[in-house]
């Protein structure tokens, strides 16, 4: 039989079960033809480290593409809320004439007060002034901008509770939550990128993905725009088509709410029929359960302790239960944002549900992503619901103090404990979840397993873009080996995407992904891992890079 390469005399991480370990492997016509211990010459590897190719199974790809051409503006970190506007109208007073002010900023640095349009409107009476919210989850917004978007006293909210207009004495501030609400204003200049714009950044984004061996990803979506969602899906079919995407990308629509669940199947089949190309796919509808614990939008059983409130979900275990059955019937699949517990609760509560009504016949898979917080009563539900964990480890580092200030020391001491969901039995996949490109640091896969084992960011860090922390991230035992980092990166997001027959492992008739290193993985120092990157990528059998 002629093949088209014979790669021998390798250290092979296989992420086969059944075959842990090579050290050699066999490609022909794009596809593992054979994989052990191979007797003869061709491609002699002296002992390198291969493994599958890696799969980020929680990313977006639209939303940082207008955000390349509308970044988040400048960063600016205020002693109150004085500050913030002296600094603001400072920088004002030195960029006269532009159409739009962006800044972004945290809401800790405001000290407990909150900015309204009226303060905005004096800094900047002519043009249009925005403050994106440092996670991207809610910002505030002078009265040019909400004139513009017909945002007025009388617009209800798209979410009470979770995506809404913050109010003071029954009229709007200017700052609004969440996705649902902002995104659209955010992107709002999205529609006008031309072809060639948007094509310059998917392939900014394309060249990283192939340089560190990223072979397939999960795009989780753009809350509240479809338009421009779909305007940069158009795109990437006709990069596929012009044999310019070697990255597999497993797409989603976004459905915001309950009440929308309806009509978004619809168009989530519309988009499942249009978009579908060798290396996009899309049959996930994407939910944002909930929101983030630093502006208290993630849904809580316990309640925060500074403002005492416990957040909301977009659908209620009913709601989720009901839309488990229809996509049931669509074969399609479900992917939901849950940063709280209840958020999660909700959800496993809703396939539970499901799961009594419909037995094995239910095969939708769903996946919680993020999973800041977890009751302990919930941690093995997930094995034993069979539903999906995606953590992002690149977030398992800092100092708990800080997550303490809204959740208390006990329960900010136990967070993202992806080792006991792991250990429980549960397919745990990873993600680096980001809305922007820029220098794609926290895009590296090697940052991510580096503090998903270390759960600490220190000076050897790789560009490390967060606090250096003075000592792990309790709970010390939820770091995790770099098996299960590999693992988690491979073969268990392949599970997650529904692509594990395909993709995710070295094994015989699959996808020939795979990635080469200098340096053996298995060994190698844990503090500054991040700095890893492959020497050779194949996609398909074909040499990248």
């Amino acid at each position: 039989m002629k093949v088209d390469k014979i790669i021998k005399n390798a250290k092979i991480f296989t992420s086969d079960k059944n075959n842990p370990m090579a050290t050699s492997l066999v490609v022909k016509d794009g596809k593992f033809v054979y994989v052990g211990d191979y007797e003869g010459d061709i491609i002699d590897l002296g002992g390198k480290f291969i493994m599958p190719g890696i799969i980020d199974s929680h990313v977006h790809i639209t939303i940082p593409v207008g955000f390349e051409y509308a970044p988040m503006g400048e960063r600016i970190e205020p002693n109150g809320k004085q500050d913030a506007l002296d600094v603001m109208a400072d920088y004002i007073k030195k960029h006269p004439g532009e159409k739009r002010y962006r800044f972004l900023m945290e809401k800790r640095f405001l000290k407990g007060e909150d900015i309204v349009k009226e303060e905005l409107d004096a800094i900047c009476p002519d043009a249009e002034l925005q403050i994106q919210e440092g996670e991207g989850h809610s910002i505030w917004v002078n009265s040019k901008i909400l004139q513009r978007h017909g945002i007025t006293d009388d617009t209800p909210d798209p979410i009470p509770g979770l995506a809404f207009y913050v109010r003071k004495d029954g009229h709007v501030t200017g700052n609004m939550y969440e996705g649902a609400t902002e995104v659209h204003i955010i992107l709002d200049g999205g529609m006008g990128l031309t072809d060639e714009q948007i094509d310059t950044a998917l392939q900014r984004w394309i060249d990283f993905s192939v340089e560190h061996g990223v072979t397939a990803v999960f795009d989780a979506g753009l809350p509240g725009d479809m338009q421009f969602h779909e305007k940069v899906y158009k795109r990437l079919v006709e990069l596929d088509k012009q044999g310019k995407l070697p990255v597999y990308i497993d797409g989603s629509l976004v459905v915001n709410a309950e009440r929308d669940a309806e009509e978004g199947l619809k168009e989530l089949k519309r988009i499942q029929r249009e978009y579908n190309t060798e290396h996009l796919k899309v049959h996930t509808m994407k939910i944002f359960m909930d929101g983030t614990q630093k502006i208290h939008t993630a849904a809580m059983v316990t309640p925060y302790v500074d403002v005492h409130t416990t957040g909301s979900t977009a659908f209620s275990a009913e709601g989720i239960a009901k839309l488990l059955k229809n996509l049931n019937d669509e074969n399609l699949d479900l992917h939901l944002h849950t940063v709280g517990e209840r958020a999660s609760r909700t959800v496993l509560d809703g396939v539970e549900m499901a799961k009594k009504e419909m037995g094995d016949n239910l095969h939708v898979r769903v996946t919680c992503a993020h999973l800041e917080i977890e009751c302990d009563d919930d941690l093995d539900r997930f094995a034993k619901l069979g539903v999906f964990a995606n953590f992002t480890p690149h977030w398992h580092s800092g100092d708990p103090a800080i997550a303490a200030t809204w959740l208390g020391m006990d329960r900010a001491c136990k967070m993202f404990r992806c080792k006991t969901v792991w250990d429980s039995g549960a397919n745990v996949a990873w993600s680096s979840d980001n809305i922007v490109f820029m220098d794609f640091t926290t895009w590296n896969p090697y940052l991510g397993m580096e503090v998903g084992m270390t759960r600490w960011i220190t000076e050897k860090t790789k560009d490390y873009p967060f606090t250096v922390a003075a000592k792990v991230l309790p709970p010390e035992s939820e770091r995790m080996s770099i098996e299960e980092m590999l693992i988690g990166y491979t073969i268990n997001g392949a599970k997650q995407l529904g692509i594990e027959a395909k993709k995710g492992s070295i094994e015989v008739g699959k996808d020939a992904d795979f990635l080469v290193f200098d340096k053996d993985l298995l060994t190698a120092e844990k503090e500054g891992f991040s700095y890893n990157k492959p020497t050779d990528v194949y996609i398909g059998g074909n040499k990248m890079k």
